[in-house]
């Protein structure tokens, strides 16, 4: 059942994900799924970057080149473990938000590039995979959009790392509803939740 699947989805760890990962016809898949989240006016402003086997390598050379560019200070440790990113689980997908001209809103493109990041982890969790979706200093470093061939426009929305995991998912708190709901009538004002408090 759907509803008791989304009730307990749960990121993986990092940490816990390993080899196997998704086969061809189960990429495809995800893909697939990815791509079917709204888009209102049909303007697809996202599109997809796989990394898997030595492509996660090559691309952890780029990270370390961006990282050394933008930290000049940095100890060849911390480059080594900065290449090492893609390393960590056996598929990475990079989600990159463009946005495109039109009649659609920009924050409405961006918005159904977010809901893509999030259809390709409970795919990959309903396919029995871990997932994990991580922005990381990567996702805003302009150096690294350039060495990976970004076009201005483009933004990553964020990278999502899939794997088998190797550690169940613990839960952790999540919101009271009583905080974050409100039920709107002309008399009662819209909740305020500024301050958590």
């Amino acid at each position: 059942m759907i509803i008791p699947f989304l009730k307990t989805r749960r990121s993986s760890k990092i940490t816990s994900l390993t080899s196997p990962g998704p086969n061809a016809e189960q990429l495809q898949d995800l893909l697939t799924i990815g791509a079917r989240v709204p888009d209102h006016g049909k303007y697809h402003p996202w599109y997809f970057i796989v990394f898997e086997g030595n492509a996660r390598r090559e691309a952890g050379d780029l990270l370390r080149q961006a990282y050394a560019a933008e930290n000049p200070d940095a100890a060849p440790a911390k480059l080594d473990l900065e290449a090492e990113n893609f390393l960590r689980a056996p598929l990475v997908i990079a989600v990159v938000s463009r946005i495109r001209e039109g009649k659609t809103p920009e924050w409405e493109q961006i918005l159904s590039a977010g809901a893509t990041c999030y259809n390709i982890c409970l795919a990959a969790n309903a396919m029995g995979f871990g997932s994990n979706w991580l922005t990381q200093w990567y996702s805003y470093s302009p150096t690294f959009r350039q060495l990976m061939g970004l076009e201005t426009q483009d933004r990553f929305a964020g990278f999502i790392y899939i794997g088998t995991a190797t550690t169940p998912n613990e839960d952790r708190e999540r919101p009271d509803l009583s905080r974050i709901v409100t039920r709107w009538t002309k008399k009662s004002p819209a909740l305020n939740t500024g301050g958590g408090k």
